[in-house]
């Protein structure tokens, strides 16, 4: 790494903006006068654990900026646009970012936009500085406007499948019995679709959507606006209710950043055996090469696929809190 952050951005002052910065990303600002945006719930904490003031979108106006570029294009040319509206005409606005996440297409972008410089190499990424002009000069489509999916489904930039259902929801979808238990939550239940899904079935009373993506949250607002619904801000992780439920359907995610971490779904998965009553059940969709079965067996005393195909698998598990016996 070619020194440090703050060594590279000479100087910042004033009031300073990081959009979508992460735990690590912090350590050389000043939380006196830096304000974080960050949706997604583990890293707004941490944020907010280390002092800083911490947003879920920009709202109001800085002297500097600096953005943490995103794997997705669209989230990524968004998170830029909304740090340039809160800065002055002749402001720094900072982007940090790995080459796998785009870092370099952003860089000639920007550079056909508005003035660059102090471009410098960090590790496997680059940071620069734009200096940002006068007026709106930045292209409409990079102001992260909601989009319409199939279904009439609102969905957001960088939220998970973004483009429509996924196919793996769908599979799990399709594989629900007719009628579901009483009170269900849906784990990582991103924009809703599965949400809405299981809202067409009958038996349901309450339906609980937990979703640590705000923005994809504020979507599964407007997509599932069934009263029977209820809306949860949080890690799906170490999500609790005050009573037990008798149903949880979950698609969980499986990457940490670029790469695979089976953990995470492990995490998932002992997350809906502490939510669920000892005769409750769990319904969950995962890509067929992820070794989830282990921590199934640990967690409940049966365990069952019952559908998907070549690339996905369905699986229904019962008795949590009793392990199966081996």
């Amino acid at each position: 790494m070619a020194g440090s952050r703050l060594e590279l951005i000479d100087p910042i002052e004033g009031a300073v903006l990081l959009v979508g910065a992460g735990p690590g990303d912090l350590a050389e600002f000043d939380p006196a006068r830096t304000t974080v945006v960050q949706g997604f719930r583990p890293a707004h904490d941490s944020a907010l654990a280390q002092g800083f003031r911490v947003q879920t979108a920009v709202n109001g106006r800085a002297d500097a900026a600096v953005v943490f570029l995103p794997r997705a294009r669209a989230e990524a040319r968004a998170r830029v646009a909304a740090a340039a509206a809160a800065l002055e005409e002749g402001a720094a606005l900072w982007i940090d970012g790995q080459k796998t996440n785009g870092v370099d297409a952003m860089l000639r972008e920007l550079r056909g936009l508005a003035p660059v410089d102090q471009v410098q190499s960090r590790a496997h990424g680059k940071i620069f500085r734009v200096t940002v002009p006068g007026g709106d000069w930045l292209p409409p489509d990079w102001k992260g406007a909601e989009r319409t999916v199939d279904g009439g489904f609102v969905t957001a930039p960088g939220v998970f499948s973004a483009d429509g259902p996924d196919p793996a929801s769908v599979a799990l979808a399709a594989c629900l019995p007719d009628r579901l238990p009483t009170r269900m939550v849906d784990l990582g239940a991103g924009w809703g679709w599965l949400s809405a899904q299981v809202l067409k079935h009958p038996g349901v009373e309450v339906l609980h959507l937990v979703e640590a993506d705000h923005a994809a949250l504020d979507c599964a607002k407007a997509n599932v606006t069934d009263p029977r619904a209820q809306f949860h801000w949080a890690d799906a992780t170490t999500f609790r209710l005050p009573e037990p439920v008798n149903g949880v359907v979950m698609n969980p995610p499986f990457h940490e950043g670029r790469a695979a971490d089976p953990h995470l779904g492990a995490r998932f998965i002992r997350a809906a055996a502490g939510l669920l009553t000892g005769a409750g059940r769990l319904w969950m969709v995962a890509n067929r090469h992820l070794p989830y079965e282990a921590a199934l067996s640990e967690l409940f005393a049966d365990v069952q696929e019952i559908g998907g195909d070549n690339r996905f698998k369905v699986i229904t598990a019962t008795g949590a809190g009793r392990p199966k016996r081996r």
